[in-house]
């Protein structure tokens, strides 16, 4: 797979052209094979900002560009060739087996006169076994774990061959094995990649950059070694937070507590 980079000058979106933003004016460069966490509380437009970059909705101003070019000049076969979404809500099961759901990731590159390319199913079982899910393969979706089920979207998204990979919390109502098993997964996978994150320390110890955001606002971009400072975070999420520095790992951690 190739990797791109992604620009996004001045993106801002409104349900209505006479309605307030929920996400106003933001710009950031993410570089080819890099990770980017964007963090925010509740309600931040963290989402709203993920369905730009995969094309789901249009931006009311501004540009979303991989390798310069605006993701709406390209068609939406073009397009969904070179970015793949894992989000939040899972597909439903209708009887698919694992290698049918990942399958579907094959679908832009497919014409109207094929159902299927020489080398499909190579890239199919690549995959799998890239992913772990080579065992599953003919299990019936429905009847995986919540992290078994969060690979194999992945691995759908991976199918597409995309050069920029957007997960909406890939962590969401998985327990901590699974949680880890994804955070491990997102390092080893070397695309370009932007994820929303709940968790602050995930995102400093999975990602490369961060984007902040607070009702709708960007409030900072840049390593989470530098930009996540303890006023940041909390006036951010409305806590007294505080870095902890872990002497044995070198990392830091976040504990939080409620302002008095």
């Amino acid at each position: 797979m190739t990797v791109a980079q992604l620009e996004v000058v001045d993106v801002s979106w409104a349900p209505t052209k006479s309605s307030q933003p929920v996400l106003h004016a933001t710009t950031f460069r993410v570089a080819a094979g890099r990770v980017l966490g964007v963090v925010g509380p509740n309600g931040a437009g963290k989402s709203t900002l993920l369905r730009l970059l995969y094309r789901f909705q249009k931006p009311q101003t501004g540009q979303v560009r991989i390798d310069g070019q605006d993701i709406w000049a390209m068609s939406a076969r073009d397009s969904a060739r070179r970015i793949a979404a894992v989000l939040q809500e899972q597909a439903s099961a209708f009887g698919l087996t694992v290698r049918e759901i990942v399958r579907l990731g094959r679908t832009p590159h497919l014409t109207r006169f094929t159902t299927g390319r020489t080398g499909d199913e190579t890239i199919i079982d690549t995959v799998l076994t890239t992913l772990s899910l080579q065992n599953l393969a003919d299990r019936d979706f429905g009847t995986l774990s919540g992290g078994e089920r969060q690979r194999v979207m992945v691995a759908r998204a991976l199918a597409q061959e995309p050069q920029v990979l957007i997960m909406d919390e890939p962590t969401n109502h998985l327990d901590v094995r699974h949680q880890l098993e994804v955070v491990s997964l997102i390092r080893s996978l070397g695309l370009t990649i932007v994820v929303s994150l709940h968790d602050l320390n995930m995102a400093a110890s999975v990602c490369d950059d961060v984007l902040v955001l607070k009702d709708g606002h960007p409030q900072g971009f840049g390593p989470p070694q530098t930009l996540l400072t303890d006023r940041l975070v909390s006036t951010t999420f409305q806590v007294d937070a505080q870095r902890d520095h872990l002497a044995l790992s070198g990392e830091s951690h976040f504990s939080f507590n409620l302002p008095i």
